[in-house]
């Protein structure tokens, strides 16, 4: 997939809009991405004197240089980037060199012109590199309405975040400014697509004058608003959605250029990098899956930050105390197939107060019931960040029955050890099961997901919620066992309870809450383990 072009606007200055820029960039660059930022305040540039700590050098050029190369008939953009020490993968591209000519190179410029003679068109190429070679390019904007702030904002972005501050001139210009980005791409003789813009309020104090505070949040979302309507979930309000894209006024960090993120490496609710986290992860999911974030927070931040992570371990294997034998040849069985595993044994009160796991994948062997300490080492394991290729199975002893496991267990598919079916045999179907070569239910053409998320959505009689609630109880018990053919047939009755009939005013109701909840617990457990044949063609390069 090409890269996203973000701009960062301000209408007026002093937003922090360099400073959210930068921080959201090295978290980027730090949850896996390939980076690229760009200086385009060409007559106030600043951008690099966040990342003064981590230049290896001064910047060998810039963005004023791609004129000069368009003018010579150069094309070699990578010629003006510096890599950024620290950090993984974030490139810098300054807006020149910091000499005394550099001024002359600004003031000779004329934009204008420039077009005329076709640098729209070498700019394009330079875009088409940019989104190559990086899966994010950052664009610093002048502030204000001006050619460069043009090509920043309707020509190079897919997406525009635009910065203000509480009061009506700052909000004001930002959404007039949006607008006439929008008019200007239409005029473009590129194709893109309608550009999506990221409202986002900055330097907001509400540590005092709490009442004024809101009052002047509820303002800023109601001039905003229309800016949401592109890419917002509609089951998500413009209000829930504005308090997460703010970002706080914290004295400590106006003082100089800083990178808080660097310092604050797990955030609390109440500093700063919290609400970067929580931008940067927009930007991210490129403005998508906001249902998440409006329901769980940390899920929507843990999804990108954990999406790339590398894993020491293919397999963690639970084991029992009284089932050590058996589950160190099943260990030994998978190891001979390339697998890494790690184990555990049940009682280890330190792997249940590990931040991360390191290992992608959770076996668990259960030797006549689950303990207490293999419930909770689920448990843990499945409120691990969305968005991961992660599986959990257990394997079961002679005679052990998954009727009275938790229902967090108990949901799990399993494969089980018998008196034809030994550690080997039982290894090489585990093996399949992790390479993501078997899948966890194979419903020919049920769209279980589709089907569940519609039947949360519906407006019901009691009495079919009543049923909805017995028939996704069987579901969720199916899908552990990975019976497919019950999966079919419970589906099949599921759509036709859920089929629409004739209004009947009040007697309609929407889902319950424990439906809802249990409706969304099987949604987990299909997004956490159940895999597209994409990405288990993605994954296989991980398990040799």
């Amino acid at each position: 997939m090409p890269g996203s072009v973000f701009t960062f606007y301000s209408y007026k200055g002093g937003v922090g809009r360099s400073f959210a820029l930068a921080n959201i960039a090295v978290l980027l660059a730090r949850w896996g991405n390939r980076v690229l930022c760009l200086d385009w305040d060409l007559e106030a540039p600043g951008l690099r004197e966040y990342f003064r700590d981590l230049l290896p050098s001064a910047p060998p050029g810039g963005v004023v240089d791609l004129v000069d190369d368009f003018r010579a008939g150069r094309f070699d953009p990578a010629a003006h980037v510096l890599r950024l020490q620290g950090v993984k993968t974030l490139d810098f591209m300054a807006a020149g060199r910091d000499d005394p000519g550099y001024v002359r190179q600004v003031q000779d410029i004329d934009w204008e012109a420039l077009y005329v003679e076709g640098f729209g068109d070498y700019l394009e190429r330079c875009r088409e590199r940019w989104t190559d070679e990086y899966d994010f390019v950052l664009i610093d904007s002048r502030t204000g309405i001006s050619d460069i702030g043009g090509i920043c904002t309707a020509h190079l972005p897919d997406h525009l975040v635009v910065l203000f501050t509480a009061n009506l001139q700052s909000v004001r210009g930002a959404v007039d400014l949006a607008r006439r980005a929008d008019v200007a791409r239409n005029r473009l003789p590129f194709d893109r697509p309608r550009l999506t813009v990221l409202p986002v309020l900055s330097r907001f104090d509400n540590r005092e004058e709490y009442d004024r505070s809101e009052k002047w949040r509820r303002i800023c979302a109601d001039e905003t608003g229309e800016l949401f309507r592109t890419w917002l979930d509609q089951r998500v309000d413009v209000d829930a959605m504005s308090r997460h894209l703010t970002l706080p006024y914290v004295s400590y960090w106006s003082f100089g250029e800083q990178l808080p993120v660097v310092d604050e490496k797990t955030p609390s609710a109440d500093q700063i990098g919290f609400a970067l986290e929580t931008v940067a992860a927009v930007v991210a999911h490129r403005m998508d899956r906001t249902d998440l974030l409006a329901g769980n927070r940390d899920a929507y931040v843990a999804a990108v930050r954990e999406s790339r992570r590398e894993f020491a371990h293919d397999v963690r294997v639970s084991i029992p105390r009284t089932a050590r034998s058996v589950s160190d040849a099943l260990v030994a069985e998978l190891e001979t197939h390339g697998i890494k595993v790690v184990k555990s044994y049940s009682g280890e009160r330190s792997l249940l107060t590990k931040p991360e796991d390191e290992a992608r994948h959770l076996c668990l062997v259960v030797d006549g019931q689950v303990s207490r300490w293999q419930s909770a080492e689920v448990e843990l394991f499945l409120h691990q960040p969305l968005g991961q290729d992660r599986r959990v199975i257990t394997v079961l002893t002679p005679g052990t029955e998954p009727n009275a496991f938790p229902a967090h267990v108990g949901n799990l598919r399993y494969l089980r050890l018998g008196p034809t079916r030994g550690p080997a045999e039982v290894a090489r179907e585990l093996v399949g099961q992790l390479k993501g070569v078997t899948p966890l239910v194979d419903a020919e053409d049920v769209d279980l997901v589709a089907l569940l998320r519609q039947a949360a959505d519906s407006r019901l009689r009691p009495s079919r919620w009543d049923l909805v609630d017995e028939l996704v109880h069987d579901l969720r018990a199916a899908v552990g066992a990975g019976d497919d053919a019950r999966v079919r047939d419970l589906a099949a009755d599921l759509t036709l309870v859920i089929k629409p009939r004739s209004p009947a005013g009040d007697r309609h109701h929407p889902a319950p809450a424990e439906t809802r909840k249990a409706i969304g617990w099987l949604l987990r457990v299909l997004d956490v383990r159940a895999q597209t044949t994409f990405q288990h063609t993605n994954h296989r390069k991980d398990l040799g």
